[in-house]
């Protein structure tokens, strides 16, 4: 029997991709495999926003439902995902390399969907949640104007001998990514190369505003840890202030909690504020550095 005649069970995809993943684990890699625990792959607002913009589009209707079938066996070993770009091995009759590719949203249309919400959502939790108004739910998913990529915005790559666009590794890949968001909302951001925060912005009378003039009194903790994924170990502090008028509090972050937010170790912050990089305040032996310097480093870097 040729390349194309064999066919491998679920159960013994599933036992190759225990093995694959037992073999990673004792390299020190670490995989990110997608489950899918009953029949329903995406449960919150992103998930399952970007499995219905996908299954909108009639490019796709003849591939996604096996993609769809596909991914509910666990053969999506890893999902990676950096800005733009989406890295998946997937378990097959071998194991196979997908990468997808998402271009970048047109930046007109990102400001004017930024300027429509402006003012409409509450706070960067109930962003990352999707628990918004109607009209600010049809703005995000509006095919054309929207966030969530169309066709032709995405592009495919499997190492698998199908030679199609959308194979059924790459529609199971597709679909993993609407699983994770459910998990980590903030990817769909990191795809479509914005920044989730602008979505916070308030519009002042020139347009948008900068992330600078916003008031601390609309961040948490809880908003600050759910921004950017991770747990924060201490408080960050809100400052009373006097001067600017337009801005009365601000938050100031110790060295711990800018590393942790920038995703980098405390040793490269510190040589970051040590070369003025990042501007800082310094308190007896404590350096505070403001939590719209770190949104601006963010940004200058490219780290949405």
């Amino acid at each position: 029997m040729g390349y194309w005649g064999q066919y491998v069970s679920v159960a013994e995809r599933k036992l190759q991709a225990a093995k694959h993943l037992k073999a990673a684990q004792k390299k020190g890699k670490v995989f990110n495999p997608v489950v899918v625990e009953g029949r329903q792959i995406a449960n919150t607002f992103w998930g399952k926003a970007w499995c219905d913009n996908l299954e909108n589009y009639s490019d796709y209707e003849n591939r996604l439902p096996r993609g769809r079938a596909y991914v509910r066996n666990g053969p999506v070993i890893d999902l990676q995902v950096s800005k733009g770009k989406v890295h998946a091995k997937v378990m097959g009759s071998y194991l196979y390399d997908v990468d997808i590719e998402i271009k970048e949203m047109n930046s007109s249309k990102w400001k004017n969907l930024v300027k429509a919400c402006s003012g409409k959502i509450d706070s960067l939790v109930e962003l990352l949640q999707g628990k918004f108004s109607n009209g600010v739910m049809a703005m995000i998913i509006d095919q054309n104007n929207g966030l969530f990529p169309c066709p032709n915005e995405i592009s495919m790559e499997c190492s698998c001998p199908d030679g199609v666009g959308m194979c059924k590794h790459s529609a199971a890949v597709l679909y993993g990514v609407g699983n994770r968001l459910d998990l980590q909302p903030e990817w769909l951001f990191k795809l479509r190369h914005v920044d989730h925060l602008d979505m916070m912005v308030q519009a002042g009378a020139e347009g948008i505003m900068t992330s600078s003039e916003l008031s601390a009194d609309a961040l948490e903790e809880s908003d600050l840890s759910s921004l950017f994924g991770i747990e924060m170990a201490e408080r960050p502090r809100l400052v009373k202030q006097m001067a600017p008028p337009a801005v009365e509090n601000i938050i100031e972050l110790s060295a711990s909690q800018a590393a942790a937010l920038l995703n980098i170790s405390k040793s490269r912050l510190l040589k970051l504020l040590d070369n003025k990089t990042i501007p800082f305040r310094e308190d007896g032996k404590q350096r505070w550095i403001l939590f719209e310097e770190i949104i601006q480093y963010r940004k200058n870097q490219g780290t949405s």
